[in-house]
């Protein structure tokens, strides 16, 4: 077993350089050069000595030893060696800067190609401190381009032209590519005169002669740039000169990393041993040609091959070069290094651990919610190392007795004196226990009450892996209570979960503190519980409360002894009904639940609506006849039944987080293991089941059911025979055949929810699908109905069933038909039984479900990846700021008020005044010392209060006003206007010191007082404990410095993107513009793309009311085409002239409203752009003619001419914006019946100063238009906005705070970047992350190129690296003076001191 690393290194790494080994560099670590392509002697298949598996450089094999250090291969660190290159050869990683630096330099002299006062200002800008990565790219790419246009050098007068790639690893000069050397190049051609007289086959070749950039020309070339032109180069000469990004030597990796394994006599090479051997072969076989004579071509060919072969060693997946050997591809060093399984991913961001298990997982509500239970065997295997001390050696002692097969026993001791480690499997037990002192380790087994690490993959966010205390049982399956579901989002259908055990008291203490259960009740994504009563529990609990449930004292007592396991004191309340007999209601028993005995202080409070409440208006609200609404009033249920709004998850009304945000999450969680405990035996006792009886429709149901479908069909018939007859008006923006289909598809999508409505009224109310369908437990009134009485419309990407057969959706229908049940209706139930046609329909609706499901995860996973690798490093500091791991503001404060979303008690406000003030009310009823507050004494109070500096000092400015806005308008503006209803003075104002000690009520009736004090009354009391509630709740909701908001952030986007649909539109008013929604829309954001796929500008109309001038500005907008307006376009032939003649539409152009006449298009003819027509090329004939003459120099191609431009001529825009494609006017809801356009495509800027628009309400929602148009501001604006309403439109709600973030990283550089691949490399300088994230080795080339300095701050290379990151509790630090020893005082005599 490997040993735990202790963190006691003596020194810290504090930065990673980058670079390469120099020629020399390389031969000095090595520790001989290799001459022998052999591997292993013939004779007795030991290493050959100066051979690639040389025992000197480690050993693969278990028994040999290092002849470098002389340890075993368990120990040796391996050593290299190195091969010496004949000739040199490009490096494939660097082929491309290769390329750059040529570019850049004079093929002959090797000087950079600048002036020198260019040389100068570049100079100064790469020698600026602190210089950005961005910054210094474009600098240097500034350099290159300005360097590629210069033809002469200033320095030496010689020729440059092009340099470039030719095929995989060559590359040429094209000296006179230029115009100016045009007689140099003439001078060149000459040169080769005899060479044409020898060999005329030569001359059609000559066009093609260049210069040969091989690796030894480029090698002398590069050695003479001096150290100045590296600088501009963007190199650092101290640690990479040019010429060492070529190889001249090649370093051998130490033999442990391309391990050789024996089989069968025969041994199996590693790829990079394999690709050593073809180098050091080839290069023998140069060297030798090189001494004996050698013919050219001959040499170049090997040369060339040796360019391959090194090329294969670092990166075996060139492009270009097909892979000679069919079978498994070889791996080179880039491809062990890159990919999901490569050493970044693979080994060194994620590693695979010890001291984890792994077991299918199953349902166990006796469990805590903070318990799970371990099965025998992994306790027996998974241990803790637990140090001895005095309290615990009896107990360790035990343990050891008993060995590793017992259970409550032990695996290994370590004894402090020796440190030996001793494996209990074999041995005398006994006597090691008797031996064992304090300060000895006991790796003991997992008992009760150790705290582990529970997880479930996929871990979308960071509730899927919390701390749960083992609790050891026997069988073989992870079990947890099931309220636990919701975080891991997991099933017992055969889910699988993992377990962890950390191993030191420190990481246990962090554990359950931080990602304890009880810790993490509600989602930080919008501070929702997610924790809560699923399905059974939720049934139960509505069912335990129903008004209708009465026992007496025995049932009552046996069913609150099952939520304490009949451990728990009780105190039982007075029964609700004395006569005829004693009896408890159910609702009584929630009551007992939260407040189990009278000295128990949690008093809960509650008013609201449930999933069942009537929306009928009343006085009232509690008189609902569904008994659906509650009101708990100091723990005790007055009226309503629990259901899922109540009980379960993802509602801030519910039970649970009413108690968790009063009285602390422990109480929470221990009326959550009650209501576990109690539902699950009371629903076991009572029983509930489904049968067949309980989907099957009655008389009245059916028949309703039937005329329902029915008038369905009559009426989709009606509107086939109304559109075929040319009766039906089209929608706007569709044409006949889409507005029948969206008629036809609104009728059949009524029916269903209709059959359901009647399903809910026509049931027995002992439904059990009804049941779990009204408390929100499982299921909706639509799956009932579906069951029940009809199935309803199949729907495919938001249509009916397309046509699958010529004209039909199956064979089984008429042509052409577009009625209900040829386009996939099913009007059977599930209960009656689908026809074979409805089942093909259903099957093919179910199928898109499934496709779409395997599509998101991936794109979905995906996408959280790439935000979590861009907001990982991001978190808050001391000064409330949220910073990047190198000290850049992203935010001033975070999310712009400092609040933490996990902790808000409103939607999106820290305190919910309200709720809080009237249970103060309830807690703290007025007592007869009591004195009645006024109004004015109210605002008074509060005034002074909140002027104090425990308030002013530490709560924000906007909490104060809001508070104080409630106390004036819900508290004193409430009293008073009762005391004016009851004709009482208002008692608003002062009335002044010399009324001061009068009673201001004293000439009133006391009845009046009676009830205006009975209606509300406020006292000191209330008012001090309402005030230090909302302080408390507020200084609890700031966010903690060192949060890691960036990591929550990405994953509270990232999470609901897995429960999104992924093909959705949206109609935007208008049946026929689209909205692309779901996961590709949140993917178009987030990537900043340039073209999206519906670009919407949303605009208002300086006159909204009116069609017709809507209709006018539409017109300027949308693109008419000559073709739009046009009657005819024809081409006219006479003796004497041609030309094209074209009539336009007058009275079209009337009715469109277009703002055009004659001579307009005359003009937009003439100046169409690619056509030059040329304007006195049109004629104009009034009133409504033109005619277009062509001109051609030959006269023989006229008649084409004439046709070709009578083909262009429809498409010549006449009036409005090239790139909209369409505008449609759109009703805005609920405005009454004012007018928006809503345009489809590009050009915001021209929108918004087109005449009838208002510019400043105009927007569109493609994010990199509003940049390039609005600025970074407005984008910003337009990313939070988009995001919100995709989130809005799936019925996720996200806290504005995480998406708030996301924009700011998006665009705290001044332009939008994208969170891809382009886009974090341009945020984060730091390679190592990179390199993590994508493009691994391309990261690694180029931070050795420009020697780049990793600083190791950010949470990706800390990771990688193994040092604490810089958040949470690593981002404190401590400063030491050096000068404290000077300070301490010194020890003062004491009195007794001798």
């Amino acid at each position: 077993m490997k040993e735990q690393v202790h963190e006691q290194a003596p020194k810290k790494i504090k930065q990673i350089q980058f670079g390469v080994l120099s020629p020399q560099e390389i031969v000095n670590v090595s520790e001989f050069e290799v001459t022998q392509r052999d591997l292993y002697t013939l004779v007795d298949r030991q290493p050959v000595k100066y051979g690639m598996l040389d025992l000197r450089l480690g050993t693969s094999d278990k028994m040999a030893t290092c002849e470098t250090c002389g340890l075993k291969q368990q120990d040796c660190i391996g050593h290299f060696a190195h091969i010496k290159l004949c000739l040199p050869v490009f490096h494939i990683g660097y082929f491309r800067a290769a390329i750059v630096i040529l570019q850049n330099i004079c093929k002959t002299c090797s000087r950079v190609l600048l002036s020198e006062k260019d040389r100068r200002t570049y100079l100064r800008r790469l020698r600026a401190p602190n210089l950005e990565n961005l910054t210094r790219k474009s600098v240097v790419k500034a350099v290159n381009e300005k360097c590629k246009k210069v033809v002469h050098c200033q320095y030496c007068e010689a020729t440059n032209g092009t340099v470039k790639k030719v095929g995989a690893l060559r590359i040429v000069h094209e000296k006179f590519r230029a115009k100016k050397v045009a007689g140099e190049y003439e001078q060149f051609k000459n040169s080769f005169s005899n060479a044409i007289a020898a060999a005329p086959e030569l001359k059609p070749h000559i066009d093609k002669a260049h210069e040969d950039m091989n690796p030894l020309r480029v090698l002398n070339l590069f050695k003479a740039i001096s150290d100045e032109d590296c600088e501009l180069l963007g190199m650092n000469p101290d640690v990479g000169r040019p010429e060492m990004y070529l190889w001249q030597n090649i370093s051998v990796p130490p033999v442990c990393i391309r391990p050789s394994v024996q089989q069968d006599g025969a041994s199996n090479e590693d790829d990079i041993t394999v690709k050593l051997t073809e180098v050091i072969f080839t290069n023998a076989h140069m060297q030798a040609g090189l001494n004996e004579g050698i013919a050219i071509h001959n040499l170049m060919e090997q040369w060339d091959f040796l360019q391959l072969s090194v090329a294969m060693y670092i990166n075996s997946e060139l492009p270009g070069i097909s892979n000679l050997q069919p079978g498994k591809p070889v791996r080179g060093f880039c491809q062990r290094l890159k990919g999901k399984q490569g050493r970044f991913r693979g080994n060194l961001s994620g590693k695979r651990v010890d001291f984890s298990g792994r077991t299918v997982i199953s349902p166990d509500p006796n469990l805590r919610i903070d318990q799970v239970a371990v099965p025998e065997l992994v306790a027996k295997n998974l241990t803790y190392p637990e140090r001895v001390t005095n309290h615990n050696i009896t107990r360790l002692r035990q343990a050891i007795t008993n060995g590793t097969e017992v259970h409550p026993g032990a695996n290994y001791v370590t004894l402090g004196t020796s440190n030996m480690k001793k494996s209990l499997k074999f041995g005398n037990r006994a006597q090691i226990a008797a031996e064992i002192q304090v300060g000895d380790l006991v790796e003991r087994h997992l008992n009760d009450g150790d705290v582990v690490l529970f997880n479930r993959q996929p871990s979308l966010h960071k509730l899927s892996i919390m701390a749960h205390y083992a609790k050891i049982r026997p069988w073989r399956t992870f079990r947890f209570n099931e309220c636990v579901c919701n975080p891991y989002n997991a099933d017992f259908d055969g889910d699988e979960m993992n377990l962890h055990v950390p191993q030191t008291e420190e990481a246990r203490t962090e554990a359950i503190e931080l990602m304890g259960v009880k810790n993490n009740l509600v989602t930080p994504r919008n501070g929702t519980p997610l924790i809560a009563a699923i399905q059974d529990f939720i049934t139960a609990s509505y069912l335990i409360t129903q008004k209708d449930l009465f026992y007496d004292r025995a049932q009552f007592v046996q069913i609150c002894s099952y939520m304490g396991d009949a451990e728990m004191k009780i105190d039982i309340p007075p029964p609700a009904i004395w006569k005829p007999a004693q009896r408890w209601t159910g609702k009584q028993i929630i009551g007992v639940l939260l407040k189990p005995t009278k000295k128990s202080n949690i008093l809960v409070n509650l008013e609201c609506k449930t999933r069942s409440y009537d929306k009928v208006k009343r006085p009232v609200m509690d008189m609902c006849k569904n008994d659906g609404y509650l009101v708990i009033h100091n723990s005790e249920i007055m009226c309503g039944a629990l259901d899922k709004s109540i009980v379960g998850d993802g509602n801030k009304s519910s039970l649970f987080y009413i108690v968790m945000r009063d009285y602390g999450s422990i109480e929470a969680a221990k009326c959550m293991n009650r209501l576990a405990k109690l539902c699950a035996r009371w629903l076991g006792t009572v029983g509930f089941s489904i049968g067949i009886n309980d989907v099957q429709p009655g008389e009245i149901l059916a028949s309703k059911k039937d005329e329902l479908v029915r008038n369905a069909y009559a009426h989709c018939d009606d509107l086939i025979r109304r559109s075929l007859n040319g009766q039906l008006e089209n929608q706007p923006g569709c044409d006949i055949e889409q507005t029948l289909e969206a008629l036809i598809s609104g009728e059949l999508s009524q029916v269903r929810d209709k059959v359901g409505d009647i399903c809910l009224t026509e049931l027995n109310k002992y439904n059990s699908p009804l049941i779990m369908a009204t408390c929100g437990s499982k299921g909706s009134k639509i799956n009932v109905s579906q069951m029940v009485a009809c199935v309803g419309q199949q729907i495919i990407s938001g249509k009916r069933i397309p046509n699958g057969f010529q004209d039909r959706s199956l064979p089984h229908f008429l042509k052409n038909s577009v009625t209900p049940p040829a386009k996939g209706f099913v009007r059977n139930s599930f209960y009656t039984g689908l026809t074979p046609t409805e089942f093909l329909f259903h099957a093919v609706s179910g199928r898109e479900g499934l496709v779409d499901t395997a599509v998101k995860t991936a794109e979905t996973g995906y996408m959280q990846r790439r935000l979590m690798k861009a907001l990982e490093d991001l978190t808050t500091h001391y000064d409330l700021s949220v910073r990047n791991s190198v000290g850049n503001i992203i935010q001033f404060t975070y999310g712009s008020d400092g609040l933490d979303p996990a902790v808000l008690e409103g939607n999106g406000t820290p305190v919910l005044f309200d709720r809080n003030f009237v249970s103060t009310l309830h807690i703290l009823p007025v007592t007869a010392d009591d004195t009645r507050l006024l109004p004015y004494q109210i605002v008074d109070y509060v005034e002074k209060v909140v002027a104090s500096p425990r308030w002013s000092k530490n709560c924000s400015k906007e909490f104060i006003d809001s508070l104080m806005m409630y106390v004036k308008v819900h508290i004193a503006g409430k009293l008073k206007s009762i005391r004016e209803a009851y004709d009482m003075m208002s008692g608003e104002h002062n009335p002044g010191e010399e009324y001061e000690g009068m009673d201001m009520d004293e000439d009133e009736p006391e009845e009046v007082k009676k009830v205006v004090n009975n209606k509300l009354s406020v006292t000191e009391r209330q008012l001090e404990r309402f005030l230090y509630v909302c302080w408390d709740k507020f200084m609890k909701a700031k966010i903690e410095p060192a949060s890691a908001v960036g990591a929550v952030g990405a994953q509270s986007i990232g999470e609901p993107g897995t429960q999104m649909t992924l093909k959705t539109f949206h109609f935007a008013g208008v049946a026929s513009m689209n909205i692309t929604l779901g996961v590709p829309r949140i993917k178009e954001i987030i990537n900043a793309a340039k073209v999206i796929t519906t670009p919407i500008i949303t605009t208002r109309l300086v006159n909204n009311t009116d069609v017709k001038s809507a209709r006018i500005v539409k017109g300027r907008i949308e693109k008419t085409m000559l073709g739009d307006i046009a009657e005819f376009i024809d081409e006219v032939y006479k003796p004497d002239e041609c030309y094209i003649g074209v009539r336009l539409d007058m009275e079209a152009i009337r009715r469109l409203q277009l703002e055009t006449d004659l001579d307009e298009v005359a003009k937009a003819i003439g100046l169409a752009p690619k056509l030059k027509i040329g304007t006195n090329n049109v004629q104009i004939h009034k009133p409504d003619s033109l005619r277009v003459y062509v001109q051609v120099k030959d006269q023989s191609k006229l008649y084409y001419a004439i046709k070709q431009l009578k083909r262009q001529l429809p498409d010549i825009i006449i009036k409005g914006l090239p790139q909209v494609n369409r505008a449609v006017i759109n009703e805005i809801q609920g405005s009454g019946g004012k007018k928006e356009l809503l345009v489809e495509g590009y050009g915001l800027r021209e929108l918004m100063n087109t005449e009838g628009v208002v510019g400043t309400q105009t927007r569109s929602n493609h994010v990199m238009e509003v940049w390039k148009v609005l600025g970074i501001e407005a984008a910003r604006r337009t990313i939070l906005d988009e995001i919100k309403s995709v989130m809005d439109s799936h019925g996720l709600t996200i806290d504005p705070r995480h998406v708030m973030l996301l924009g700011d990283i998006m665009t705290s550089k001044g332009e939008v970047l994208g969170i891809t691949r382009f886009g974090i490399a341009k945020m984060k300088d730091s390679v190592m992350m990179l390199a993590s994230f994508e493009k691994t080795t391309d990261h690694l080339f180029e931070a050795s190129l420009y020697s780049k300095k990793d600083a190791i701050e950010g949470v990706s290379e800390c990771i990688i690296m193994g040092i604490p990151m810089s958040i949470g509790t690593g981002l404190f630090k401590l400063i030491k003076r050096d000068d404290a020893q000077d300070r301490i005082p010194i020890r003062r005599k004491l009195l007794f001191d001798p």
